[in-house]
């Protein structure tokens, strides 16, 4: 039988693409996703679609959570490598339910973990987050100490980093940990800033804007997170790697002008209170990733935003209607 490789969380903006990109390359996929309603579901199922036309992608609706659910897969299936996509993210509503956070995040992590252990799969590959940098100094670095989460989802991360290392020392399962920063694109999370932005200037509502928009992010392209995420599928013992644009940061505001641009309509802004639990500005030293998985980001900035817009453009009605609220954390 050939061996697949797990993608959890494939209905997810990033998962989907790493999904569809590894089985560009020839690889057989198995996907698992629980489609929960963190955002607006249709979305999910808008991605599951697209990939489930793709030969050699297999599908299963499954819950990290649920231990004897994560077991028979392993059971199921021949896998050789896992690609953990699958989490509770957004740093605002781990606020409200710090709980599923910890469960999805680092409990999940630990079944896979397990199972792995047992089927002798020896390749984890694991998403984790720019929070976990708040308050260092920038560019960040993989070797800076990320002791001072100031969220449940970056503290979530944190811990599911840990027992991967924890894994890779006491059974030796190779494992890459991607931190990413500020992923955009088509088909991106309504929850994230540039979905919400472009859909609030097309339909002529304010912005709604915590803080007063200098704040700035290293804003980094899907598909080139994507091409980083399968390219740490490769040996490395147990690596952190940064995966952003690594350019200088961008503020909100400059990212609401070109938009509004793009889209060739005003942008009104509704200022709201500075959140507490997000970080002023994120800029990601990347020289490792270069060096050791020899990537780089090659889809700048106005390139993705456009191809955002147009997405968002080429699929109404339906994206105007996309709802931009969480119905559950």
């Amino acid at each position: 039988m050939t061996k697949s490789t797990l993608v959890t969380g494939c209905a997810g903006f990033i998962g989907s693409r790493v999904a569809a990109l590894l089985i560009e390359q020839g690889r057989p996929v198995v996907g698992i996703d629980n489609l929960n309603p963190y955002y607006d579901v249709s979305l999910k199922q808008h991605r599951l679609q697209q990939l489930e036309q793709l030969p050699g992608f297999t599908f299963q609706a499954m819950d990290l959570e649920n231990r004897e659910a994560v077991a028979g897969l392993f059971r199921e299936y021949e896998i050789d490598k896992v690609v953990n996509l699958a989490a509770r993210a957004g740093v605002r509503y781990s606020m409200e339910n710090p709980t599923v956070y910890m469960t999805t995040n680092a409990l999940g992590s630990l079944h896979l973990l397990e199972e792995m252990h047992k089927h002798d799969v020896g390749k984890y590959m694991l998403a984790s987050t720019s929070s976990l940098y708040a308050g260092q100094s920038m560019p960040f670095t993989e070797d800076l100490p990320v002791n001072t989460p100031i969220s449940s989802y970056a503290a979530s991360k944190k811990a599911a980093e840990l027992m991967a290392y924890s894994h890779h020392f006491l059974y030796g399962i190779d494992v890459s940990i991607c931190r990413y920063f500020t992923v955009y694109g088509p088909a991106g999370r309504p929850d994230m800033s540039i979905f919400r932005f472009i859909h609030w200037i097309d339909q002529g509502q304010p912005i709604e804007l915590f803080g007063d928009g200098t704040q700035s992010r290293d804003f980094t392209f899907v598909d080139d997170i994507a091409r980083g995420t399968v390219a740490a599928l490769q040996p490395v013992g147990y690596e952190i790697f940064n995966l952003g644009g690594g350019n200088q940061p961008v503020s909100l505001n400059t990212i609401i002008e070109k938009l509004a641009a793009l889209l060739g309509k005003p942008a009104r802004i509704n200022h709201q209170p500075f959140h507490k639990a997000d970080v002023d500005s994120t800029w990601a030293d990347i020289s490792k990733a270069g060096k050791q998985l020899d990537w780089r980001p090659t889809t700048g900035l106005d390139e993705g935003l456009e191809a955002s817009v147009r997405w968002y453009r080429d699929h109404l009605p339906w994206s105007a209607k996309i709802s931009l609220q969480s119905p559950s954390a």
